[in-house]
């Protein structure tokens, strides 16, 4: 096979490996964002026992929730961007696999076909993760948000 047509069939999956690359940039400054707030969180709830003459209970209540909200978060952002790198290693490999497969003139495309459905897969499972962090951000600023307005 020609050098432009083995470029060519890898166009595809390298774009895939760009915009993975790039959520997991963008997942992982979300996580680090969210393990700061857990620790800001956790660092008043602290700090409330401590030093509040008379523990508010409302108070206490309201940062264990926000810490609950913080260690979801965080959790379904790890598994987030476990997913992201395994889909970047699913791609590479799809690369890889059409490269020798061009190189060999092996017929075995089916192998790029089942790496290309897992990488889509993966990426769609990544979303679906991305989506119920995202929700739960939300879900945690407006319980703040009523917690503060009702004070």
């Amino acid at each position: 096979m020609a050098l432009p047509t083995i470029l060519s069939d890898m166009f595809a999956p390298a774009v895939l490996v760009s915009a993975c690359g790039s959520l997991i940039l963008t997942t992982s400054q979300r996580l680090s964002r969210s393990v700061e707030r857990q620790r800001d969180v956790a660092h008043s709830l602290r700090h409330h026992k401590r030093h509040a003459p008379a523990p508010d209970p409302a108070e206490q209540a309201h940062l264990k929730l926000q810490l609950s909200f913080a260690a979801r978060r965080a959790r379904l952002l790890q598994q987030a961007m476990t997913v992201l790198h395994l889909t970047l290693g699913v791609f590479i490999a799809s690369i890889l696999s059409i490269g020798v497969f061009e190189l060999t003139h092996s017929t075995a495309t089916w192998a790029v076909s089942v790496l290309s459905v897992l990488g889509a897969g993966l990426l769609l499972y990544a979303s679906v993760l991305l989506i119920r962090e995202s929700r739960l951000a939300v879900a945690d600023v407006a319980e703040e948000t009523a917690y503060l307005l009702g004070i």
